[in-house]
């Protein structure tokens, strides 16, 4: 994605750079650690075809490295850039308020119950 055409509204770029649910999902795993392919498939239960999209994608965006390693058995591993490592704050917020939100719809259905 060509980085100078992007809107000037800043949530939108995000969305437009990590929006799909995969690509935080991978941004999720690879502040954790790098990983290789076969490892992030597993992890996310996503297809071979929608991991290497999202790769691919987010390493011409600038998010994700892929390095190869070895001569005859290729080893292939992902891991985050350093503008990639700055997502850990959104991430991060993320899972606050997904934890926040659970706790307080359970605070709601109680509240319900006892009316």
């Amino acid at each position: 994605m060509d980085y100078t055409k992007l809107s000037s509204n800043p949530v939108e770029v995000l969305l437009k750079l990590v929006g799909a649910k995969w690509k935080l999902l991978i941004v999720k795993e690879l502040l954790r650690k790098e990983m290789r392919f076969g490892e992030l498939k597993k992890r996310l239960g996503c297809t071979a075809k929608v991991l290497i999209n999202c790769l691919r994608e987010m390493e011409k965006d600038g998010l994700v490295v892929r390095e190869e390693e070895g001569i005859e058995l290729i080893k292939i591993e992902y891991y985050l850039t350093d503008i990639g490592y700055t997502l850990r704050p959104v991430i991060d917020a993320m899972q606050s308020w997904g934890k926040d939100y659970k706790r307080l719809r359970k605070l709601m259905d109680k509240t319900k119950t006892l009316m």
